[in-house]
């Protein structure tokens, strides 16, 4: 699978999200939008397939942007699986590139840290999302890594919902590269 082509995989990606991650009704969303669909893209970014797909389309999109951080990951849950399977994809290829993710708050025992993994100041990142609408995950992300010394160089998302993250990201200074959109499963 790793050896497919791009156009491949990125349609294998398209399908894997239609099968396991998109659902039809009446939904209310984190951001406290009502909307006709959900992408609980976890069904995806945290299967087997969906971890070898996305890890090789992130790496691809990462090199295609001219980004070569030295970590990747965002707020968890979301990002968790997304940053693994880059972070796994580039090792299989000799490449260093390790994780990050970043807690919703500081815990409150041991190291008291909100970032945990691989992060140190001074390191560049791209911040991860598996599925972006607002874009606030991202932005928290984002804040919380400059805070402690980061260097974000953009935003991996591996669906825009197209529903005003990509402007508010891009309007504060961060580019968005999303692997597929809500335009392309169909749901716009």
């Amino acid at each position: 699978m790793v050896s497919a082509s791009i156009s491949t995989l990125q349609q294998r990606l398209r399908e894997l999200l239609r099968e396991r991650s998109v659902t039809r009704g009446d939904f209310i969303l984190a951001s406290g939008r009502r909307s006709s669909f959900y992408i609980d893209a976890r069904r995806t970014t945290m299967s087997g397939e969906g971890l070898v797909v996305i890890g090789a389309l992130g790496l691809a999109r990462l090199a295609a942007r001219g980004w070569a951080p030295d970590l990747v990951g965002g707020l968890t849950l979301g990002a968790d699986p997304v940053a693994y399977a880059v972070a796994a994809a580039a090792w299989a290829q000799g490449r260093s590139l390790d994780a990050f993710t970043v807690r919703k708050e500081a815990k409150r025992h041991g190291t008291a840290r909100r970032i945990e993994g691989c992060f140190r100041p001074g390191v560049s990142v791209v911040i991860v999302e598996d599925v972006i609408t607002t874009g606030h995950s991202a932005a928290e992300a984002i804040t919380a890594i400059t805070a402690e010394g980061g260097r974000v160089l953009g935003v991996l998302a591996v669906v825009d919902r197209e529903e005003g993250g990509r402007a508010t990201l891009e309007r504060a200074g961060h580019a968005l590269e999303a692997l597929v959109t809500a335009t392309e499963l169909g749901l716009r």
